[in-house]
């Protein structure tokens, strides 16, 4: 069969046509349900507490109530034990969800106002912790932080209605995001425990405590390197040190047969060790100075 010469210049146009709407996004875009794609360890929705009355070393050491990661890890705090001493280690879990529910997260984030609420206003409340959240876009990290979330009702503080309504969502938000198995259907008990490969270990001066507080607590050789490490700050005997490699290992196990009060010796000194594990994003003890 012949094809006209006609035939084909309109063919070749129509080609083109097609080619140019594709390259311009046209039809061929991906559709709003098409998971983003992020980077494994990149933060997509973190929510944390900062500031607030508590001890610099806690402040430091101090884990966000939950980070979603780019490859659908969520990492939360597990429930404690309610005993004294409690126990040496965090209980982190983590909770597998599909990129997709990554998405809608960090859509419902948005739609809550994280990155672009205005003033969230301050009520009469001293010394509490604020709430941090951070949100992945396409302009890169957002953050919106807001003082006293959790501590009053808003009414009769002074804020504004606006105010507490952009303050609700954002409370709604934290209840949301602190349920992952009610918020997505995530099963429940696939939680895995966390297993870190990189500590920091936040190292103050023992106090030995009073008679009352409990039993005396045996002294642990510090199986890491030498306490207290980088001073969190100016003036203060409270330092960080890294633990990676095969220390980590010693450090964990030693830690797992220890407890909050245990009186751990290097240098010749006593310290009351916080040993917080490093999230994905984490690498040092630079980065929670730095939060």
């Amino acid at each position: 069969m012949t094809i006209a010469p006609g035939f084909r210049a309109a063919a070749a146009a129509s080609l083109f046509l097609l080619v140019a709407c594709a390259q311009d996004g046209g039809d061929s875009a991906p559709s709003g349900d098409t998971p983003v794609p992020r980077d494994a360890d990149a933060v997509a929705l973190r929510i944390a507490y900062t500031g607030g009355f508590t001890t610099p070393g806690d402040s430091v050491a101090r884990l966000p109530i939950v980070t979603i990661y780019g490859d659908g890890r969520a990492i939360v705090q597990g429930p404690q034990p309610a005993i004294y001493p409690g126990p040496a280690l965090p209980n982190l879990q983590v909770i597998k969800i599909s990129s997709a529910d990554v998405d809608k997260l960090v859509e419902r984030a948005t739609d809550a106002g994280v990155g672009t609420a205005g003033d969230l206003g301050r009520p009469p409340v001293a010394d509490a912790p604020s709430t941090r959240f951070t949100v992945d876009t396409t302009g890169g990290p957002a953050t919106t932080e807001v003082y006293a979330l959790n501590e009053t009702a808003d009414t009769g503080t002074g804020l504004t209605a606006d105010q507490v309504a952009a303050r609700a969502k954002l409370r709604d938000l934290v209840t949301a995001v602190s349920d992952l198995h009610g918020t997505l259907g995530v099963a429940s008990g696939s939680e895995q425990p966390y297993q870190a490969v990189t500590l920091a270990a936040i190292a103050s001066p023992y106090v030995t405590p009073e008679p009352a507080a409990g039993l005396k607590q045996p002294e642990v050789a510090w199986p890491g390197p030498a306490l207290p490490g980088t001073s969190i700050g100016n003036g203060l005997d409270t330092g960080c040190v890294t633990v990676t490699g095969a220390d980590t290992g010693k450090v964990l196990s030693a830690a797992d047969k220890a407890n909050a009060a245990t009186p751990w010796t290097s240098e010749g000194r006593k310290w009351t060790v916080i040993v917080r594990p490093l999230l994905p994003d984490e690498k040092d003890c630079a980065d929670l100075l730095d939060g």
